[in-house]
């Protein structure tokens, strides 16, 4: 089993005590100590202050600066205290490799039985190849590492790829760690891939490298106790992605009925890239947002008719023969979601649309944007399209029969009565909380206003439309029915919990 290992950095020993406790309080399995966080450290007062009544095993680190750390002593000390932490029993030690040789010649054979050495390797710049990594590996092995130790750095999300290649092969005890957000994938899936432990930290504040995510995270939305060899890797490919609350939100459902799969937020730069190098059969779906939901188009070998005619995918399902099947949830998540805010304003025939007859301004003219206008021309509306690059606006409205505009053409719009206002940009999204397609005062002619974003919940867009009295449709509504979508997609046919994913919607957005 992967060990959850939070990291200690506070400056006092009495900090470092009270966040052990934290950490044992919190599910963790080990803690490691960074001696080099600790101002004025003296060893021998310190390291028995710090190792007595530990209620956790303990890995003791005293990085140098030159390996990323904050040590700036001589090596002869440092060999001393990590020396007296084993005497002390401590369970693990980490020592770089530069230096590996020589600490191992300091000891003399003389290390405890029940301490383990990691020998750690760090790149703060890049990923070397598989070959290189490899090469690192086994220099490791050769120093005489009871554990391998290779923490390199994503400048891309494929990167990862090549440290998974690495620690499945590996012969010993490996962790095996990518830094930065883009790295994220690694520190989650370190169990999938055999890595002896990944690091949870206590909160944002507490961290030690980039990328880390906190116990809370690993242990209650992406579940690590029950990730394998054999657990299914979904995820939102997007850029940005930390804002999303998808990975809660389907992570809590998937854990619900017992799926076994888990569901990641993923950072990437180049869609078909992303892609190809994740082709293994366990990669089995993937959510697609901003900026990617066109390009989507492209990457998949098979589409449904709906996201064919939209132009726009927003989930790919990979089958059992490679091939890759675009959908778009977003069509029937996004009408559904405005047909029901229209409600009693529309038409009293059952059969027919609340949209039918009516004009609808669609603001944007990407996936999203694609996917509302396509709906409400399929549900007899009438369409505006309205973009920040007019030739785009103009592609979209002509693909259904609309009209178009120039986004700054809308503070002088002035549309017909029931008029409809949906944007599908991302202003306004987190963290840019103050943006919005629409000056305040133009509001005022729309009967109902629909904003595509969901974090926030009230957007300034909705806020702004609900201080003119017009009738406002959330996010969250098109967020949560375009998930069940993609849920029942994911999981082969499973029902998606309707009501849990409501519950989970209202609580994080």
């Amino acid at each position: 089993m992967t060990l959850l290992c939070v990291p200690l950095v506070g400056r006092t020993v009495e900090e470092m005590k009270i966040d052990a406790a934290a950490a044992a309080a919190a599910g963790a399995d080990l803690v490691e100590i960074r001696l080099d966080y600790i101002e004025g450290f003296r060893p021998r007062e310190d390291l028995p202050r710090l190792l007595h009544s530990c209620p956790l095993p303990v890995l003791v680190t005293y990085r140098p600066n030159w390996e990323g750390g904050r040590y700036d002593g001589d090596d002869a000390t440092r060999f001393e205290t990590l020396y007296l932490a084993m005497e002390l029993g401590v369970d693990y030690v980490d020592i770089e490799l530069k230096v590996g040789d020589k600490f191992v010649g300091f000891l003399s054979g003389n290390k405890p039985d029940k301490c383990k050495l990691i020998v750690s390797s760090h790149n703060y710049e890049s990923t070397p190849s598989c070959e290189d990594l490899a090469n690192l590996v086994a220099r490791i092995q050769e120093v005489g590492a009871d554990i391998v130790k290779v923490a390199t750095t994503a400048t891309d999300i494929v990167d990862v790829s090549r440290m998974f290649q690495v620690m499945v092969h590996c012969q010993v005890p490996m962790i095996g760690l990518v830094m930065s957000e883009r790295g994220l994938m690694s520190r989650v899936l370190s169990p999938k891939f055999g890595g002896y432990l990944t690091f949870g930290i206590l909160d944002a504040t507490k961290t030690s490298a980039s990328g880390q995510p906190t116990l809370e995270e690993l242990l209650d939305i992406y579940n690590i106790r029950c990730i394998g060899p054999d657990t299914k890797v979904l995820g939102l490919i997007a850029n940005p992605v930390k804002q999303s609350k998808s990975p809660i939100l389907h992570n809590k459902c998937l854990q619900s009925v017992g799926y076994n799969a888990v569901y990641l937020p993923l950072l990437a730069d180049d869609l078909a890239r992303f892609l190809d190098t994740y082709s293994a059969p366990d990669f089995s779906g993937f959510s697609c947002s901003l900026p990617f939901k066109v390009d989507a188009v492209h990457c998949c070998h098979e589409h449904d008719a709906v996201a064919k005619s939209i132009g726009a995918i927003n989930t790919i399902v990979r089958k059992s023969d490679g091939k890759l099947v675009g959908y778009n949830t977003d069509y029937i998540g996004a009408i559904s979601a405005i047909e029901d805010g229209i409600g009693g304003l529309g038409s009293k025939d059952a059969a027919m649309s609340p949209l039918s007859g009516r004009l609808i301004v669609v603001v944007g003219a990407g996936g999203a944007a694609k996917a509302i206008a396509y709906g409400a021309k399929k549900k007899g509306a009438r369409v505006v399209v309205a973009n920040r690059t007019y030739e785009k606006a103009v592609t979209l409205a002509n693909a259904v029969g609309g009209q178009a505009l120039r986004l700054a053409d809308l503070e002088n719009f002035r549309p017909e009565e029931g008029t409809i206002l949906a944007n599908a940009t991302s202003l306004g999204m987190y963290p840019n909380v103050d943006g919005t397609p629409v000056p305040k005062k133009a509001l005022s002619f729309y009967d109902v206003v629909f904003d595509a974003v969901y974090a926030p919940k009230v957007t300034r867009l909705l806020r702004e439309a609900k201080e003119h009295g017009v009738k406002v449709v959330s996010g969250v509504e098109m967020f949560v029915r375009q998930a069940m979508g993609q849920f029942e997609h994911f999981t082969g046919g499973i029902e998606a919990p309707e009501s849990l994913m409501r519950e989970i919607a209202a609580q994080y957005t």
